[in-house]
């Protein structure tokens, strides 16, 4: 096949080898891996990868599974399917087995690339699910047993190929696929390039596990600058500070989940994060007030807050932080997102889906929309025709302020109803948040067996009578938007990617609101 290397998304880590082929590429603890390294370890692996696959082309690209972690393996791993010409697959070894399983069918993947987690996972995929694939497993030197001629060069891709593949969750409980191209990747970098000056005297936090969209961002970002970029284990958060240091780490990017976090460790306080030139947030609504402290604890940083679902390629908006005016235009205490990316249209629907002027669900289209869902039939409602264009549906609603920024207001899902009362969860969140001695809180739905709707909110920080609570929400709130139970909690529960695991709250909310069985006497 004929393709143009300039739209593969590997062509970024090609830049990046030209610029500092003997500086480090990745940083895994005290290991440091080389552009030079990472490229021929790259090209050897991609070899035995494709001599794991059926011969010749078929209308679509092989798939390959990186069934690793933040490892040698994991980030070669990753480097190499792209060289070979294939859709990267990044599957996480913590996840259950049988959702990698249901992953591994629906994309397809012909071979494995491992990390020795992962190749002890792999076994449990093909005992317990009944499959049987090739599995490439390097040693912690890169080196393989065997294995086929390394590659001369990567090879050529077209622009609509799909690059990687990420999973979003189903309203049916099945994954849905999403096929990034590699067209789709080169207009969001370079988008990104123009608003951004990483230089390859950067170093880039990855905090985000491989199999979340936002990885990419750290990965092609620094590739494409010849910069590095390096693991931060968990154990970081003990002493952040002391961690950026050390690695000498200069951009940052994280859930906002993060910035409680390290408040929690006393690794926030003004002019702890000086290091840091770029600070970017995303994956979660940016509250104002963590922005504040963030910006306090970074000084030299300039902050911004991006946004986009996974089927607009990783974020489509951009919000640069100003201390003297980002406040003042933030709603219910969260930061705006910022305006959508060049070359993209987007629009806001009222509940009619007619055009709404100020406020609505975001609708966008444009060269960073994926051509849609793996399976079509997961299309209907997010892909949809109008004004003969395909747009997608976010399912956010969306304000746009005078200037033309937006600002997030929650997701549609999160407006419900309670006896009757159009309640935003968002606007319960920020209002007990304002309340002395509360840090953060999580407001869900219980829905009792007799109907109806009640509200559960979950705070961390000081704990408070609920009547205090209570009577100080009604300052603010009227009474039909007033929480049933108030729950204390020393801190919220984190999902992988270190984002408030809403799920966990709602079923703990449920054993909470649930009646208590009575116990018979004996």
């Amino acid at each position: 096949m004929t393709g143009n290397p300039n739209s593969a998304l590997y062509s970024r880590f090609l830049r990046g080898l030209s610029l500092s082929p003997d500086r480090p590429a990745i940083r895994l603890g005290t290991e440091d891996i080389t552009y030079r390294r990472a490229h021929e370890l790259a090209l050897k692996w991609a070899g035995s990868l494709l001599a794991h696959m059926p011969a010749g082309r078929r209308d679509a690209p092989p798939a390959v599974g990186v069934l690793a972690g933040k490892t040698l393996q994991g980030y070669v791993g990753i480097l190499a399917a792209l060289y070979a010409g294939a859709t990267v697959v990044p599957l996480n070894p913590d996840f259950p087995a049988a959702r990698n399983l249901r992953m591994l069918r629906i994309a397809g993947v012909q071979v494995l690339v491992v990390d020795e987690r992962g190749l002890a996972r792999s076994r449990d995929l093909f005992r317990d699910g009944g499959v049987e694939l090739p599995v490439v497993a390097p040693d912690a030197d890169g080196q393989l047993a065997g294995g086929a001629p390394p590659l001369a060069e990567p090879r050529p891709v077209a622009a609509s190929d799909p690059a990687y593949m990420l999973f979003t969750s189903g309203s049916t409980g099945v994954p849905k696929g999403v096929p990034i191209s590699h067209g789709n990747t080169r207009h969001y970098f370079a988008c990104i390039d123009e608003q951004y000056d990483f230089t390859r005297d950067d170093v880039f936090t990855q905090t985000f596990d491989l199999n979340f969209d936002c990885g990419m961002f750290d990965l092609f970002c620094a590739w494409g600058a010849g910069a590095s970029v390096a693991y931060v284990p968990p154990q970081a958060y003990v002493d952040m500070p002391r961690f950026l240091t050390e690695h000498g780490i200069t951009v940052w990017f994280s859930t906002p989940s993060a910035i409680a976090l390290l408040r929690r460790m006393g690794g926030l306080t003004p002019g702890a994060l000086s290091g840091l030139r770029w600070s970017f947030f995303a994956g979660e609504a940016l509250r104002s007030r963590d922005a504040a402290d963030w910006q306090a604890a970074a000084p030299a940083s300039a902050l911004a807050n991006i946004y986009g679902p996974t089927e607009l390629t990783v974020t489509i908006t951009g919000h640069r932080w100003h201390p003297g005016t980002s406040p003042e235009r933030s709603v219910n205490g969260l930061v705006p997102i910022g305006r959508v990316h060049d070359g993209h249209d987007h629009l806001l629907v009222d509940e009619d889906d007619r055009p709404a002027a100020d406020e609505g669900e975001l609708l966008i289209t444009g060269p960073q929309m994926v051509s849609g869902y793996l399976d079509p039939a997961d299309n209907e409602g997010r892909f949809v025709a109008r004004d003969g264009r395909v747009w997608y549906r976010t399912g956010d609603r969306i304000r746009r302020l005078d200037d033309g920024e937006l600002v997030y207001l929650g997701r549609l899902d999160a407006q419900v109803q309670v006896q009757g009362w159009r309640v935003e969860l968002v606007e319960i969140e920020h209002a007990l948040r304002g309340q002395d001695g509360v840090d953060d809180a999580v407001a869900v739905t219980y829905r009792p067996e007799d109907g109806g709707t009640e509200l559960v909110v979950f705070y961390t920080g000081e704990k408070v009578s609920p009547r205090v609570l209570s009577r100080a929400l009604r300052e603010v709130l009227p009474d039909g938007m007033l929480p049933r139970r108030y729950a204390h909690l020393p801190e919220l529960p984190l999902n992988s990617n270190r984002k408030v695991d809403r799920s966990a709250l709602a079923r703990r909310a449920t054993e909470l609101m649930s009646p208590v069985t009575p116990v018979t006497a004996r």
